[in-house]
Parts: structure tokens; sequence; C-alpha cells
């Protein structure tokens, strides 16, 4: 494969220097920074990080901070979730979406304040897009990028590593809560949330001069729990059901069809921009879902784009994600699928660049 040609336009992060010197191996690129994706190889990445604990550069979850008087207002325009219960310290799952309902990104809102917010995002443009709500609306808003880099310590000893960094208060941090723990005398936000089931923590590092000094004393004090650096795992988190957004959905779809209905209060979160849609959608009910598949035979090759799904000689879907589970012995993959074929346990075929397999769809995902 080609390289790819480094510029300023493809961002380094604040822990570039420590993710090559732990011999990263493949990269991808994520808002328009460099997101590592193999270390050792992705089946040994998975299960180191099933059973000790790594430590992941996710920079590339860019914030988009909302800071001012309607900050919180702006915040419930861009979502179908109803935010009035949220209180500061939390961290909410919020699909965003356009005036069509279509996803525009599957971010996790953070709520510093009543007047302050950050929106750690998936690959999307999103900044521009809340930029153009608040200065259409000229709501009295700043709108931006701040210098946040997240770095999440996932597995099961995070708690371990994490209580000899920043303390044991850390273990009392709540599933999607977060609380301000001192480095080197910088206040950090630590949420209890990241892109792995596998538990663990998302340390929001406000300023790249301490990114490394983090980097280098999460490994000093992770020695002897077999620490190691390491990333979102193709294979572990298809077996999660963790969605990625732009591959297993994209703004064609509704949070609906990604099986994110429990986070659309459509009859409540007033002044969502998608809200009249998504009131269409809820009523009539979505006419294709995301669904797990079991797909037969010997390991997939690597899902570059998209595999038709057929039934009956006709596409009733697509896989947007596959990879061979050694854990579960079967290639784990996620679909999309007609409501017609979408019920557990229904035979379908899959058209991979291998030939054309046989796959199940299953009642709900691995882990």
């Amino acid at each position: 494969m080609a390289q790819i040609s480094l510029s300023r336009r493809l961002r380094r992060t604040p822990f570039s220097e420590g993710v090559e010197a732990a011999g990263v191996k493949a990269y991808t690129v994520y808002n328009r920074m460099l997101l590592p994706t193999v270390f050792e190889s992705v089946e040994d990445d998975y299960r180191h990080l099933k059973t000790h604990v790594q430590v992941w550069d996710v920079s590339c979850e860019r914030q988009v901070e909302l800071r001012g008087p309607e900050a919180t207002r702006l915040m419930q325009m861009l979502t179908p979730r109803d935010l009035r219960g949220m209180l500061p310290g939390q961290c909410f799952y919020v699909p965003i979406v356009d005036e069509t309902g279509g996803m525009l990104n599957d971010p996790v809102a953070v709520k510093l304040s009543e007047d302050r917010w950050w929106i750690s995002i998936a690959d999307s443009d999103l900044l521009l897009w809340v930029k153009g709500i608040a200065n259409g609306y000229r709501l009295d808003v700043l709108v931006d990028e701040p210098d946040v880099s997240p770095l999440a310590v996932q597995g099961p000893k995070a708690d371990e590593l994490m209580s000899r960094v920043f303390g044991d208060r850390v273990r009392d941090v709540r599933f999607f809560k977060f609380d301000m723990f001192d480095f080197q005398g910088r206040d950090l936000a630590v949420a209890r949330s990241g892109y792995s089931k596998q538990g663990g923590f998302e340390i929001y590092v406000e300023g790249s001069d301490i990114g490394m000094p983090l980097w280098n004393a999460l490994f000093e004090a992770g020695k002897d729990l077999n620490v190691r650096a390491g990333c979102p795992n193709l294979i572990e988190r298809i077996e999660g059901g963790l969605l990625s957004y732009g591959n297993d959905m994209t703004d064609d779809n509704t949070p609906h069809e990604c099986g994110l209905g429990k986070f659309c209060n459509t009859h409540t979160a007033i002044g969502c921009i998608g809200r009249d849609a998504l009131l269409r959608v809820a009523k009539e009910g979505p006419v294709q879902q995301i669904r797990p598949l079991a797909i037969d035979g010997d390991p997939v090759p690597a899902c570059h784009g998209t595999w038709p799904i057929l039934a009956g000689g006709k596409r009733v879907g697509q896989v947007t994600s596959a990879a061979w589970s050694p854990d579960f012995k079967t290639n784990v993959s996620i679909g999309m699928l007609r409501l017609s074929h979408w019920d557990a346990g229904t035979e379908v075929m899959v058209e991979t660049p291998q030939g054309t397999r046989r796959a199940v769809v299953q009642e709900k995902f691995w882990i």
C-alpha cells in the first residue's frame, strides 16, 4: 500500500512521540489526525486488551466547545436526546442530527457547567455545522476547538493503573460520569468511559504540553501491570456492538436505523433541529436497522467497503464491519438489514471478496 505523505493538514498529537516509540504499525486518518490501529497485530492487541491494560492515543476525538449564556440551548438544538436532566459532571452519548433526522455524528457530550460544554466527536466536520447553527440563529455562544486531547486507559487493570497516577478517588467515578483530578498542578477531567467493553477511563488532557509527561507517568506506574500502548480494536468493538460513524452509519441513516432510538426523546427534546423529521420516523418505525451477524467459514478478509447481504437472490442489506473473533470462533460482523430480514435466527448470504458465505442474524452482540 502507498504511504501517506504527512503535512500540517494531517496533524500529529501530543502523544505521537510515545506512540511511535511503542512501535505502532498502522494508522488511519480520523478528524485529520493520526489514529493508531495496530501495534503487535489486531489479534495480539485484542488479547492483551482483554487481559491487561492499554493506553490509547485518541486525540482524534476532537472537542467542540460551546461556551456562553446560550450554550445549553445550542446543545439541545443539536440532539434529539432530552438534556434537561443532565447535570454538570455527567457525560451523555448523544446522536447529532440534521434537519432531515440524518446522523451527523454520535459523540459524547461532556457538561462542564451550565454555560460550558465539550462535544467529544467521531469522525466528521461537526465543528462547521455547530458554528453555522450558532451564527444562523445568532446565539450568544462561542464555538471553537479547544486544546483538549483525550487519552484512554482501557482494560481489566485500568482502575489499578489510574489509581496509581491519580489516587484511589478515581475508582469512585461512575460510568459516564467525570470528575476533576490533579496532574502536575493541572486539573484534568477524567471520565469512566471509552471505546471498548473492557472498562476504563478517558482523560481529557487540556494542554498539549502535558501530553507526554502524562503518557510517561502511566507507563512508569504500570510496568508490573503489563501496560502497553493500544488503540480501538476492530475485533473487540464489533463483538461489543460499538458503531463506527462514517463506516457503520452515515448521514443517510437516522438514529432509529442505527439502534439508537433509546437516545431520542423526540417528544420532549424541544428545540432539536431534526425533531419534526424524527417524530415521523418514531411513529412509522425504521425500514432498516443495524444488526449483528455471524458469518460462516474461515476468517474473512478485511472489510474495507460494504458487502451485499442477499436473500432469495435479492439485496436486503449490507455488512459494514467484519472480523474473525478468536474468542467466539466465528466471523463477527455489523450489518444494516431490512425489516423483513432483521429477526434473530434469519439466514442470509453475504458476498465477501472471497465468495458468498452463509450468515445468521444474532439476537444481540457478543459482549
